[in-house]
């Protein structure tokens, strides 16, 4: 099996994005998408209530597939866009949940968000709601089997591309939606930060940014789903750390530890200025490693002035940073955040990054494991959780090698 080939820190680092293997598709996506089955449906008509979902896909940039989704039922399906109620299920059960979201697309032109057409236009009012809305839509051919996996979004389910799309109902859309979605001078950061401050959930805010619901008059632009996923964790992470910089720093080493289905997750919260990493252990036959026979671990930092590229590791770290500001903003406190994952065999489907982002929170949200005087004993403490030898991550770890310096404030730059 050529794809056996493959070394696993390639398969890492490319996550199904790059094809830095050089094939022409991914294997892992590949193997993903045979390993479900996922009945067509046999009629061209979909009726059903969209949560509301809406996917945005990056092939052939800057003419790419919208796409509006709904489950063939109706009623209150908000659980299927719903990130912080999907930790209450299993994994099974969340993708069978999703795979039932079918998709129906048009291809637009990622600067047809300001001057919409109809279908494109039902798909931004769609995104604003803030309820589930019935939709019926034609497809010009019964959809096809095919799911969307990937590393940064939720999977979808089935797709074909759109005849016609069309309201059951009125939206129901909340007055900062809309009052965001009509002002036209306002910047699409602005707007972000905005809907934020105001208690729209994350993943309302990309999905509003992906069908170019924000932003100035003419530059308003349709976002893939996954690019629009990332910019707003790192919009809001950037906008919350300006402010928890200004902010005194915590008294101690604080360690938590959060175990979920084939995860595990740890932080450590130094009294430090603000820094952060993001560090993942990729065992044998977990998603992203699935023909090595080591666990590959990859690490990626920042410093006090922020990072100046983007981290190899993905979209999991602006996820995980957005859930440390959050923390460290309610606290009113500033510190040094460390915080590491491991993935275990078995745990071999993409499910995007609100996986991480979820878990970070609930993890922060729960009462440390331990708090300690120094960093060694914090290590030592979470070294009992961990199954990498400690020393392995001691020896990708960015900010372990800096605090250990004693040099600490001299590190005023960006990451590595």
């Amino acid at each position: 099996m050529k794809t056996a080939k493959i070394p696993p820190e390639l398969c890492v680092r490319c996550r199904g994005g790059s094809l830095l293997c050089g094939l022409p598709y991914c294997p892992i996506v590949s193997r993903s998408f045979k390993s479900q089955v996922v009945s067509s449906l046999e009629s061209r008509v979909l009726e059903g209530s969209s949560p509301p979902s809406i996917f945005v896909g990056r092939a052939g940039y800057p003419v790419i597939n919208v796409y509006v989704a709904s489950p063939p039922v109706k009623g209150d399906t908000s659980l299927y866009e719903s990130p912080s109620r999907w930790l209450s299920l299993a994994l099974d059960e969340f993708l069978v949940l999703r795979y039932s979201l079918v998709r129906g697309g048009i291809r637009s032109r990622v600067h047809d968000a300001s001057n919409p057409s109809g279908e494109l236009y039902n798909m931004q009012i769609t995104a604003l709601s803030s309820a589930p809305i019935d939709i019926e839509v034609v497809f010009s051919r019964p959809p096809s089997r095919r799911i969307v996996f990937d590393d940064h979004s939720p999977p979808f389910g089935p797709s074909a591309p759109l005849e016609r799309f069309r309201f059951g109902g009125n939206p129901r859309i909340d007055r900062v939606v809309d009052r965001v979605y009509l002002d036209r001078d306002l910047k699409a950061s602005e707007a972000v930060w905005r809907l934020y401050s105001r208690g729209v959930d994350v993943s309302k805010i990309s999905m509003i940014l992906s069908v170019g619901g924000v932003g100035i008059g003419r530059r308003r632009r349709i976002v893939p789903t996954r690019w629009a996923i990332t910019a707003t964790d790192k919009a809001l992470s950037d906008r919350l750390v300006s402010l928890v910089k200004n902010y005194p720093v915590i008294d101690r080493y604080y360690v938590y530890v959060r175990r979920v289905e084939g995860n595990l997750f740890t932080a450590i919260l130094s009294p430090d200025r603000w820094m952060f990493e993001w560090g993942e252990a990729w065992f044998p036959y977990s998603t992203w490693n699935l023909w090595g026979s080591d666990p590959v671990v990859e690490v990626d930092y920042e410093l006090y002035g922020g990072r100046d590229s983007y981290p190899d590791i993905g979209g999991c770290y602006y996820a995980s940073r957005l859930a440390v500001a959050e923390h460290l903003y309610r606290l009113g406190r500033q510190a040094s955040a460390i915080l590491w994952r491991e993935i275990y065999p078995g745990f071999i489907h993409p499910v995007g990054v609100w996986f991480v982002r979820e878990n970070i929170r609930a993890m922060l949200s729960s009462e440390p494991k331990g708090v300690f005087d120094s960093l060694d004993d914090a290590l030592r403490f979470v070294s009992g959780f961990l199954r990498v030898p400690i020393d392995l991550w001691i020896s990708r770890s960015g900010l372990v090698r800096i605090k250990r310096s004693r040099k600490i404030f001299e590190y005023r730059g960006s990451s590595r």
